[in-house]
């Protein structure tokens, strides 16, 4: 469909750059809407309060950019919003792509964000944000945008991006989602993310779920060309 509304949703730490190897492979006749959520890159003045928050704003943005209602494709944090968005809003969205998103929450989440706020300033150091874009598949061509990003993403945003990753659950809302949902986790992630793919699925039995072979949590970036032709398939294109 030319101007078909497209939403892409990024993970956390990673910002809107991150589709770029997956537009490659788009359609260009779809209208892609690529934002960066709060707290991240060029939303990096706003913190990162809540999915609450996030949910209003991707809210407010398709109110203003999608003249019809759009698919959302959502990674990781950002797939966790596009299921609160369609649950909430399937009047803005026809349909639903999550990629990895945990729908089981995490054991002990008091101790992970311990943790993870005694560490959070190595994400600012150079070296140490090198690694992290090798465990998360960043390219080359990337490697630039991620070490920005790393280095804008303060404490706060983290820890409550963070925070509302590991409890999330099954949102009120989305068993009565009608839209088209696409749930998608890569055979080589842990298994509570497989886990949580299913959960989302036994939640809206009309949906459909698939596994991807040789893909960990980052099938965005690890395979754009595979994810470009089954999005494309999945709209009808």
């Amino acid at each position: 469909m030319e101007d078909r509304p497209v939403l892409l949703l990024h993970g956390g730490g990673v910002a809107g750059w991150m589709w770029e190897p997956l537009r490659a492979h788009l359609d260009p006749g779809l209208r892609l809407l690529v934002p960066d959520l709060p707290g991240h890159d060029r939303s990096a003045d706003t913190a990162y309060r809540s999915h609450e928050q996030a949910v209003a704003e991707l809210e407010s943005l398709l109110e203003k950019e999608a003249a019809t209602p759009a698919a959302v494709v959502g990674f990781s944090l950002g797939a966790q919003l596009a299921v609160l968005l369609a649950a909430r809003r399937p009047d803005l969205v026809d349909r639903v792509a999550a990629v990895s998103a945990q729908a089981v929450p995490s054991p002990a989440p008091r101790l992970v964000l311990a943790l993870l706020g005694a560490t959070a300033g190595l994400a600012k150091h150079e070296r140490f944000a090198r690694l992290q874009a090798k465990e998360l598949f960043i390219p080359p061509e990337l490697l630039d945008d991620y070490l920005r990003t790393s280095s804008t993403v303060s404490r706060g945003t983290l820890l409550a991006a963070v925070g509302e990753n590991i409890r999330f659950t099954v949102p009120a809302g989305w068993s009565a989602f009608p839209g088209e949902a696409l749930l998608l986790a890569g055979a080589g992630e842990r298994t509570f993310m497989r886990k949580s793919a299913e959960t989302l699925r036994r939640a809206l039995p009309h949906s459909e779920l698939e596994i991807v072979e040789g893909c960990g949590h980052g099938l965005p970036l690890q395979n754009p060309a595979w994810l470009a032709n089954r999005l494309h398939t999945w709209l009808g294109l």
